[in-house]
């Protein structure tokens, strides 16, 4: 398991002795995302500004990049290390595994608040403060489908919204404590979520085989949503 902290750390524990088994230090502030790139190297990315990979192996950072933007989050493209990472700067970053550098830049309206990729890193799904998800697709870099809502407020920079497994689905939680469903293909609400939550909506995962959806607001209280 792996997660990352306001005390400028990440760590991983054991899932089978739940023992914490690393924690990684580097970065020069807060963490806001951490993500499993193979099963050896972790990608974070910081309020400092930066990207960090690191080995796991020899449990040190292995490549540094300098965003100059706060990092909200990130996600691998591909196993050598490319990554994608959004930004407070409303910028959306495609980096080059080869030579540390951006290859391109998609910019956003408002600052980018996360990001989620399908399993065939076809496509990727940003959340924003001006209230919006866009669906975009990644050959060409380009926004194909805008979600939004007049309910739908993102109460912060790190709100985390997601695509369902076989990318149906788009999913992310308002400030008012709903959950709210987008059918990718129409941009339409499929179904509100709501009466269990009492404040924000922090955060939002999809079961790997698509049954189930949990959610977790900022009073540290978690609902799993079914059919």
């Amino acid at each position: 398991i792996l997660g990352c902290s306001e005390d400028f750390a990440c760590r991983v524990w054991g899932l089978a002795d739940q023992r914490l088994r690393h924690t990684l230090t580097g970065h020069g502030a807060k963490v806001f995302c951490a993500k499993f790139v193979t099963a050896t190297l972790i990608a974070s990315g910081s309020q400092d500004r930066t990207l960090k990979l690191w080995d796991l192996q020899n449990r040190q950072c292995v490549r540094t990049l300098f965003a100059g933007s706060k990092c909200h989050d990130l996600v691998a493209h591909d196993a050598s290390g490319s990554l994608i990472s959004g930004h407070f700067d409303k910028k959306i970053r495609f980096w080059d595994a080869r030579n540390d550098s951006t290859k391109c830049e998609l910019q956003l309206q408002a600052a980018v608040t996360s990001l989620s990729i399908n399993r065939e890193k076809q496509l990727l799904l940003a959340c924003s403060r001006d209230d919006t998800l866009k669906l975009i697709e990644l050959r060409e870099n380009r926004v194909i489908q805008t979600f939004s809502h007049d309910d739908f407020k993102v109460a912060s920079d790190t709100i985390k919204a997601v695509l369902s497994p076989d990318c149906t689905y788009a999913c992310a939680g308002s400030n008012d404590g709903s959950v709210f469903v987008w059918n990718t293909t129409t941009g339409k609400i499929e179904r509100v979520l709501n009466k269990e939550h009492s404040s924000i909506v922090n955060a939002v995962a999809w079961h790997p085989e698509g049954r189930f959806i949990a959610s977790c607001e900022k009073q540290r209280r978690a609902i799993l949503w079914g059919e």
